[in-house]
């Protein structure tokens, strides 16, 4: 069998698309070496075809991509190049590794949505190309052979909202990258703390400052908790921080002097990739009040780390940290307070969950990934 997948995301691997992409590749030709693999990358206004083996160098071949700027030349690359590129390469099917299919190919597609976020909540609805672009790829997702996604909750967001049968949705988990670990570097620690001068201990929260992230819940967990937590386990948060407070991007920083809880809060802003490790391994528990994901990887990263996750019961999260963490309501903002202080107190409680994070994200892998992925190449190829 000859699977061809697109490229566009391959030199972009802190992009949600972009680290799936990359680690998907990595293992299907170890996993499954008897079928051949192709990705397709931009090259300017054409396309360029690199066959992926076991020994592919990555790096080397994102460096010599030239990518088109335009929306405009990515929709070409996805509806037009990519069914072009398919035909040449004589494949038997097409995965598409983002939502972006193309509405026509002679080669049976297969599309990995990892959320519909446009369609579930109206703040990422954009302006008239963005909307007039969902339509499109929610059109062309109908017309798929298969449709893969990230999580139970995912799968039932997409049967829902682009009506497609259950036979059609099928749910593959990713995986943390197994440099999440719980094997403490003292070197990366010492790194890490000269880099940001954290307190010996802290609640983490690493991730976006966008509306679904729910700041405003995470920073309230402190109007309740810094009296007990404030001074020796304050909320470190990580991450790049907004130009501006509006609608859709909430900046902690004006959340947090309005609500009276600056003292109690680090902002720490982006993390080099290399320091992250070690920065949930530091942590005494990750705090992760979000409204939707499609996975969820950040708190799935800091279960790997052996960190409990004190967050929101909403969407994918119950399915990623399972009973590795407590979840309540993402608008309570007091009781995941309470849960947050009794994970940073109470040491049976703490220790019992550390345990737990490390069996739960023992159950995800890139390579069961891979492996589920082949076998729905496989189950594609049986139905033409």
């Amino acid at each position: 069998m000859r699977i061809i997948l697109n490229g566009w995301f391959i030199d972009q691997p802190h992009t949600g698309s972009g680290q799936y992409t990359l680690q998907l590749l990595k293992q299907l030709p170890r996993v499954a070496p008897q079928h051949e693999y192709a990705l397709v990358v931009p090259n300017k206004g054409s396309f360029q075809i690199h066959d992926i083996t076991a020994d592919t160098d990555f790096q080397l071949l994102a460096s010599n991509i030239q990518r088109p700027t335009s929306d405009f030349r990515k929709l070409l690359f996805e509806q037009s190049i990519m069914p072009r590129a398919a035909s040449a390469y004589e494949a038997d099917v097409l995965h598409i590794p983002y939502w972006a299919p193309p509405l026509r190919s002679s080669v049976p597609i297969v599309v990995t949505i990892h959320d519909i976020i446009p369609l579930i909540l109206p703040q990422y609805r954009g302006g008239a190309f963005v909307r007039a672009y969902t339509q499109l790829v929610s059109a062309a997702a109908r017309g798929a052979t298969l449709i893969l996604t990230d999580s139970e909750a995912s799968r039932s967001d997409i049967m829902q909202h682009l009506r497609i049968p259950a036979d059609r949705v099928h749910t593959i988990y990713l995986a943390a990258d197994p440099k999440f670990t719980d094997h403490i570097d003292p070197i990366d620690t010492a790194a890490l703390r000269r880099n940001h001068d954290l307190p010996d201990e802290y609640a983490l929260y690493l991730g976006g400052c966008d509306a679904r992230k729910n700041v405003e819940t995470l920073l309230q967990v402190y109007t309740w908790a810094q009296d007990a937590l404030g001074d020796s386990v304050p909320l470190v948060f990580a991450g790049s921080l907004p130009d501006r407070h509006d609608a859709f991007f909430h900046d902690p920083r004006v959340i947090a002097k309005q609500i009276e809880v600056e003292d109690v809060v680090r902002f720490i802003g982006r993390v080099a990739e290399e320091d992250k490790v070690a920065l949930y391994q530091q942590a005494r528990a990750f705090l992760y009040p979000t409204m939707y994901e499609g996975f969820g990887l950040p708190a799935l990263e800091a279960l790997a780390c052996g960190v409990p996750v004190v967050g929101s019961n909403a969407s994918s999260v119950p399915e990623i940290v399972g009973d590795a963490g407590i979840l309540v309501d993402p608008n309570d903002a007091r009781a995941m307070a309470g849960a947050l202080i009794a994970v940073c107190t109470e040491d049976p409680l703490h220790d019992e969950l550390s345990e737990r994070a490390l069996k739960q994200a023992a159950q995800f892998s890139w390579e069961r990934c891979a492996r589920e992925t082949v076998e729905a190449y496989e189950s594609v190829l049986r139905k033409t």
